[in-house]
């Protein structure tokens, strides 16, 4: 797990903000009695804790290792923690709580793994210094801390503690879970809203400039065209009309694009085969010489004749740029399967694969945004327009892609058998 600044900054605070509170409470006991606590020795174990901070803070200004800073602070901690149990008198004092507030902060700032960590060393410190005292091995720090209880009240009070230790590990390792698969949605959604605001603009743009420019285009291409077929040309000038008809047309398929994004036609929803429109897309795409020999096309797509009740038209558009990415991610010719499948009872799936460059993490998260795209000379307008003709058909699309392996996209449709007439003519009423 990756440990955010922010998450520094707030274990600094709040080991500050616990440190102030101790110091606070030596203050209000010595007020209140100098027989209680050995105050000379705890003031320096304060005051360590303190500098400790500072050295912590500069670190956080100048150093990037976070997630190492917020382990060597809880373990500095640690080591306090544990001088500040044995100067108050060991398993005889109280102030063995502490561990617990170590094991949180390790927990929500570092995770689960590490709070059950923190448990552990926490329980050897604790254990060691616990049988030390019984044993003998260590000294009190003021004789008259040895309690008068045998090794079996002490034992008693050494796995007390460690069964707190663990408990408040486990809640805590399930809570930084649950608050990490929070946060992991909260970005999802963060990213989704984002997006549907870009697809707003870029409709709201793309509905200025497409009216603007589409009429006149079409006098153009048209007049192109009635020249060329009137005029005696030599054949450089009618490779020049060509290029001109040709590139309006590239330009009106633009803006069918960002008319797409800007107000979506309203479409005729009928019975069809998807293996259709999917063939006229490749045909087109053999047509412009986008497709060729270089490309290998696999998978049962003319077998099964799976009928889906919606607009062929639209799926005619998502084909055509799931397909065209494909082909442009395989310039030097590779394998691209097209499989139709059944997922489950109500449900239907298309799987356009290819064995492509591949897309990098960020680039995968970012396909569907309008105008973001990875290939040169393209306008990032395909993939948007794809994503919102599923969304409008309730379908789902995931993407599995790695550089340099190539890219998988499944969409996976609700499915309705419509083969009986009277249910076709109530769902086209509808």
């Amino acid at each position: 797990m990756n440990t955010p600044r922010r998450n520094v900054r707030s274990l600094l605070v709040g080991r500050i903000i616990v440190v102030s509170s101790l110091f606070v409470a030596a203050v209000v006991i010595q007020l209140a009695t100098s027989s209680i606590l050995p105050v000379a020795p705890f003031y320096f174990l304060i005051l360590s804790e303190y500098l400790s901070s500072l050295v912590f803070l500069l670190l956080y200004f100048f150093d990037s290792h976070y997630q190492a800073q917020a382990y060597a602070q809880g373990f500095f901690d640690l080591l306090v923690i544990t001088a500040l149990v044995y100067i108050s008198g060991g398993i005889g004092g109280q102030l063995y709580i502490l561990y617990v507030f170590s094991i949180i902060a390790a927990g929500l700032v570092l995770g689960g793994r590490a709070a059950i960590l923190t448990a552990a060393l926490s329980a050897i410190l604790f254990g060691a210094l616990a049988d030390g005292l019984v044993y003998g091995l260590i000294p009190y720090y003021r004789p008259e801390q040895a309690p008068d209880t045998g090794v079996g009240h002490a034992l008693y009070a050494i796995f007390t503690a460690w069964g707190l230790y663990f408990v408040i590990a486990v809640l805590v390792s399930r809570l930084s879970s649950s608050l990490q698969k929070t946060q992991r949605a909260l970005d999802e959604a963060n990213r989704e809203i984002e997006m549907q605001e870009r697809q707003a603009a870029a409709g709201r743009a793309s509905a200025l400039v497409a009216h603007e420019i589409r009429n006149p285009l079409a006098a153009i291409s048209g007049s192109v065209q009635v020249l060329r077929s009137e005029l005696i040309l030599n054949e450089e000038q009618a490779h020049l009309m060509d290029i001109v008809v040709k590139e309006s047309s590239r330009v009106s398929q633009s803006i069918e694009q960002f008319l797409s994004l800007a107000a979506p036609s309203k479409q005729t929803f009928v019975l069809f085969k998807l293996s259709e429109p999917l063939t006229e897309t490749l045909t087109m795409l053999q047509m412009s010489g986008e497709l060729n020999d270089r490309v290998a096309i696999r998978g049962n797509y003319a077998a099964m004749d799976y009928e889906y009740f919606g607009s062929s038209n639209q799926f005619k558009q998502v084909f055509w740029n799931l397909i065209r990415n494909a082909l442009k991610a395989m310039p030097e010719g590779g394998v691209l399967s097209i499989d139709f499948l059944r997922p489950g009872k109500n449900t239907i799936a298309i799987r356009i694969a290819d064995t492509g460059r591949g897309m990098t993490a960020e680039e995968k998260s970012r396909m569907f945004e309008p105008f973001y795209t990875r290939f040169e000379g393209g306008r990032g307008l395909g993939l948007a327009v794809v994503r919102q003709i599923l969304d409008g058909c309730a379908g789902k699309i995931q993407v599995q892609s790695e550089p340099s392996v190539g890219t998988d996209i499944i969409i996976t449709l609700p499915y309705r058998d419509l083969k009986k007439n009277g249910e076709m003519k109530a769902e086209a009423r509808a």
